[in-house]
């Protein structure tokens, strides 16, 4: 599959709130519209973190997102991007969507001076790792959570 990736416009609301939705469904998590309202506000407020590219097919269908942001390490006193959210359509996973997603980011961070991508996935989402294996490196690291 064809596919580019671009930053979101206003234009890719629709597409977005059905791919967000969908992958918030997959994993279990309950997504109202209010939240997706509050989310897509971050997206295009110049003041919040989180930036949004899209994957659109050849046929100008976005087939996957990703949200990223940037975070302060203050151990190397540098700046990294950590990817919240990434996320491909059933029907175009396989076709190499997740790479260009990736590449992506990374070549953003780059162009940014940022020196590390990082992210996290379920330790048993097998076919998204074997892929995130061919771009990074597995980290040591648990990741812990206190809710609020």
């Amino acid at each position: 599959m064809s596919v580019k990736i671009r930053p979101i416009t206003q234009q890719d609301r629709n597409e977005w709130d059905d791919l967000f939705q969908a992958y918030c469904e997959s994993g279990g998590d309950i997504q109202t519209s209010e939240m997706r309202d509050r989310v897509w506000g971050w997206i295009h407020d110049e003041a919040a973190q989180t930036i949004c590219f899209i994957a659109e097919s050849s046929h100008g269908d976005a087939v996957g997102f990703v949200h990223f942001r940037s975070y302060e390490r203050p151990m190397p006193a540098t700046v990294g991007a950590y990817i919240d959210d990434m996320f491909v359509a059933p029907s175009a996973r396989g076709q190499g969507v997740v790479d260009r997603l990736i590449e992506a980011v990374g070549k953003y961070a780059k162009d940014q001076g940022w020196d590390v991508v990082r992210w996290m996935t379920s330790e048993t989402n097998y076919r998204a790792r074997s892929v995130y294996d061919r771009h990074a490196t597995k980290s040591n690291w648990v990741t812990y959570q206190l809710n609020i």
